[in-house]
């Protein structure tokens, strides 16, 4: 075990975060965690009595290390060369970012995690897979999640269709005891079901079953992992305890845009901070957004309401700008990284930290009570897809060559209506791009040249994330802060669509990937209205990347 630090550059806030430790040790807020004791957060244990699995995650996944094993070693045996993870937030960020970080031992299967609805990106994974060669790991808590279910239906009917009756074997499930999805593995004869503590929420499920099986899987030494967690336990919950003190108090004194600075290696454990944190504190008026990869600015360029956290490898210089940052009043802190084998523990001391900061904001970091706003509203657009009711169009407020734009709009051109939505931006708020159109490189960095541009132009935090993955991440802070959001929607037509079965081993289908992806959008966005957010949509109906081109050259 390597010690962990963790380094602060408070500046004015130094006094307020040293009485926040202090209160922390008098309340003996890391025994009271221990004992799962609800009352640090709320009056009621309502979904937080059983949530707090994760505290003991470590322990309870190295005791079920031999059944991990064995599925392992029976799949070395039969040369599996690609495992699918279908999972949604909780379910596949940590073991996509084991993936990213470690990568597949040789040997070992590649992984690929699929976590959208989109039907192009579908039909490309489906594509470039060889069946012979492939493992489907369903992973899902609830057993019911939507975008789970579709996809598993999809696949496993594509299975049946080359193997028959064997189609089962081509799949393994990792869900919660009691899940409906037991049932179904059952009926499938699935080659193994792994059941998970149901007392460990989603984003804090990490060090359990759903991110250590598709670790262990690609070949990482996850013993290693959880040991470097088990043997410095007490080291950690104080690490995460001292950070979550000073992350909560600076919340609470409005440093509550947290930008983080990751070395390219470890990009992707942001995406994994990122639903801990924004699902966690994004609630009650309240809420801390974390802003990833975005390009470091001068100082001038920020407000009075960031937070800097930059991971460092050990042998690596700080970034010049950060001593600038520190210089100019911005609380930075400094975590160092001495190895790869170290994101488990700090896979715990932010579990710890986000749990703590929470207490000192005053919100439940366990429940996520505004994202079944979306999921109401998507299941009422789609029952009308299933009734084949007669919808009103959307009424589009302005045509342009490459699509629509809807919502409350003023201006003679897409630039226009930016710039005149974004005039309603103050201190204190952020940009937020939502993404609804096929994933890849090249819609990447068309989002991402908007992105620079508007963070450029308005010195406000830009965030972005696809959909409706992010709404399984950044979805509840959107709707449960203090409405400080602006959202722009960017949705699209699909070149080609998928049929999502009515049920596995049916060819019936009632409805496709892509009018789930549409619905999906819709709900969201009417969720957002609901809630008095501040929302346009923009629609592509030819080329997006050339119509955001076209919008950022007009900025």
């Amino acid at each position: 075990m390597t010690e962990t630090r963790i380094d602060y550059s408070l500046g004015e806030y130094q006094a307020a975060v040293k009485s926040a430790l202090d209160k922390m040790r008098r309340d003996n807020v890391i025994e009271r965690i221990r004992s799962k004791d609800y009352t640090l957060w709320k009056p009621r244990p309502d979904e937080i009595v059983n949530r707090l699995g994760w505290f003991d995650a470590p322990a309870e996944t190295l005791a079920k290390i031999n059944d991990i094993r064995s599925v392992v070693d029976a799949l070395q045996k039969d040369k599996i060369s690609d495992i699918v993870l279908i999972g949604m937030g909780g379910s596949s960020l940590a073991a996509e970012v084991f993936g990213n970080i470690f990568g597949s031992k040789p040997g070992y299967p590649r992984l690929h995690v699929v976590d959208t609805t989109d039907p192009v990106f579908i039909s490309e994974v489906t594509q470039h897979l060889n069946l012979e060669k492939t493992l489907f790991l369903v992973s899902s808590k609830s057993g019911s999640t939507l975008e789970i279910t579709s996809l598993f239906k999809y696949f496993y009917n594509l299975c049946l269709k080359k193997f028959g009756g064997e189609a089962g074997r081509r799949f393994i499930f990792i869900t919660d005891e009691g899940s409906p999805l037991i049932k179904t593995a059952e009926s499938i004869s699935a080659r193994h079901i792994f059941l998970n503590n149901p007392d460990i929420g989603g984003r804090y499920s990490a060090l359990s079953l759903p991110g250590i099986v598709p670790a262990a899987l690609i070949g990482i030494a996850v013993e290693t992992l959880l040991q470097n967690v088990s043997s410095s336990l007490e080291a950690l919950m104080s690490a995460g305890a001292s950070l979550g003190a000073a992350l909560g108090m600076l919340a609470n004194q409005g440093r509550n845009k947290m930008t983080f600075v990751l070395p390219p290696h470890w990009k992707h454990f942001g995406d994994w901070l990122e639903q801990l944190i924004a699902e966690s504190t994004g609630k009650e008026g309240r809420g801390i957004l974390p802003v990833l990869n975005e390009t470091l600015l001068d100082a001038s360029g920020y407000g009075k309401d960031r937070i800097f956290v930059i991971f460092q490898n050990k042998n690596e210089e700080e970034p010049s700008q950060m001593e600038t940052l520190k210089k100019d009043g911005h609380p930075v802190i400094t975590v160092k990284i001495n190895d790869d084998y170290e994101l488990g523990q700090q896979m715990y001391i932010w579990e710890m930290a986000t749990a703590v900061a929470a207490h000192f904001m005053g919100v439940n970091p366990f429940d996520q009570p505004d994202v079944e706003a979306t999921k109401k509203h998507t299941r009422a657009v789609i029952a009308d897809l299933d009734r084949r009711a007669e919808m009103a169009d959307e009424k589009s407020a302005m045509t342009f060559e490459q699509g629509e734009i809807f919502g409350n709009i003023d201006g003679a051109t897409p630039a226009d209506v930016f710039l005149n939505f974004l005039k309603q931006a103050k201190a204190g708020n952020y940009l937020c791009l939502q993404v609804f159109l096929s994933p890849s490189q090249e819609t990447d960095g068309a989002v991402n040249g908007l992105r620079e541009v508007l963070a450029r132009q308005y010195a406000l935090p830009v965030t972005c994330g696809y959909g409706p993955r992010y709404l399984h991440s950044t979805g509840q802070l959107h709707k449960g802060d203090a409405g400080n959001g602006l959202f722009i929607q960017l949705t699209q037509d699909f070149s080609l669509d998928v049929d999502i079965p009515d049920n596995i081993g049916e060819e019936k289908s009632s409805l496709t990937f892509g009018a789930l992806k549409a619905a999906q959008a819709k709900g969201d966005r009417q969720a957002l209205t609901e809630a008095g957010r501040r929302i346009i949509r923009i629609h592509f109906k030819k080329d997006p990347v050339d119509g955001l081109k076209t919008i950022v050259n007009g900025l």
